[in-house]
């Protein structure tokens, strides 16, 4: 596979798991249109800067150490989750200050979403489970079923795009298809905002809800492994 090809597979890698609905992407919904672009685009950057933080550990060894530690685990799903309802409150109130996308757009005080989604991913033990197995995997020699590992449609996927992996060039295109999307989410969310005002409080009540019911899912989980 050529050069081009590979960092192309590793775009559509990284856009296939950047891009569907979770946590991160309310958080960067919810920044977009009530603060505008940049604020969305700074959310993003904060989910990203995280995988950087795991690949790197991962890397070195820590964070098998801390997947593979029984103790650590619960307490990074109900430090998550409470998290995840702790800013989804403020989603919600969010929501209720911002009446119209014109009216809110940078007049809600200086974003957080770096901190959120830096935060929220440091405490996501998937998103450091992936790093032990498919992001490592990514510089091994091998092959790698791209799209079998999109959320909730990889079974469906598998099959359609395999390459080879242990090129760093795979690695360049996957976080490359990240900040695509995280320049391009924001963009098209304000674009549509500045249209239809209605969906600056619509979008901050979405985001609520998504992250009060990931965060409920995550505290679940954290008490059953602690029982």
């Amino acid at each position: 596979m050529s050069l081009l090809a590979t960092a192309l597979a590793g775009v559509v890698f990284g856009l296939a798991l950047a891009a569907p609905p979770g946590p991160m992407n309310a958080i960067i919904a919810e920044e977009s249109v009530v603060r505008g672009w940049a604020a969305g685009f700074r959310a993003g950057l904060g989910a990203m800067t995280a995988d950087v933080v795991f690949f790197v550990l991962t890397l070195a060894g820590v964070a098998a150490v801390i997947d593979q530690s029984s103790a650590i685990q619960p307490i990074l799903y109900l430090v998550g989750g409470a998290l995840m309802c702790y800013f989804a409150l403020g989603a919600l109130e969010e929501a209720r200050d911002t009446a119209t996308f014109t009216a809110a757009e940078g007049d809600l005080g200086v974003s957080k979403g770096f901190q959120k989604t830096f935060a929220l991913s440091l405490t996501n033990p998937y998103q450091l489970g992936f790093w032990l197995t498919v992001g490592v995997g990514l510089l091994q020699p091998g092959t790698l079923d791209v799209l079998a590992h999109v959320p909730g449609a990889g079974a469906s996927l598998e099959g359609v795009m395999v390459v080879q992996t242990g090129s760093p060039t795979l690695l360049a295109g996957f976080f490359a298809g990240v900040a695509l999307w995280i320049v391009t989410y924001p963009a098209g969310l304000v674009a549509v905002g500045r249209r239809v005002d209605a969906l600056a409080p619509a979008v901050a009540v979405a985001s609520g809800v998504v992250l009060a019911g990931f965060g409920a899912l995550f505290l679940g989980v954290g008490v059953l492994a602690l029982v």
